[in-house]
């Protein structure tokens, strides 16, 4: 089993995670409408996911 040889200390530990943050994924055109809306989500202007209609959005 590995052991440490020295401490690592608290500035260290936090400048080697300063990159762990995670990233929004960029929004998609919807094919039907055209709005803007995350991948492999319903839209949520018209309710359409792909080709189908999958909710019932009230206008």
């Amino acid at each position: 089993m590995a052991v440490q040889q020295n401490k690592v200390s608290h500035a260290r530990k936090g400048k080697r995670r300063a990159n762990w943050h995670l990233t929004k994924p960029d929004p998609n055109k919807c094919p039907h409408c055209g709005a803007p809306r995350l991948p492999h989500r319903v839209c949520r202007e018209c309710g359409h996911y792909g080709d189908r209609e999958v909710i019932v959005v009230q206008s």
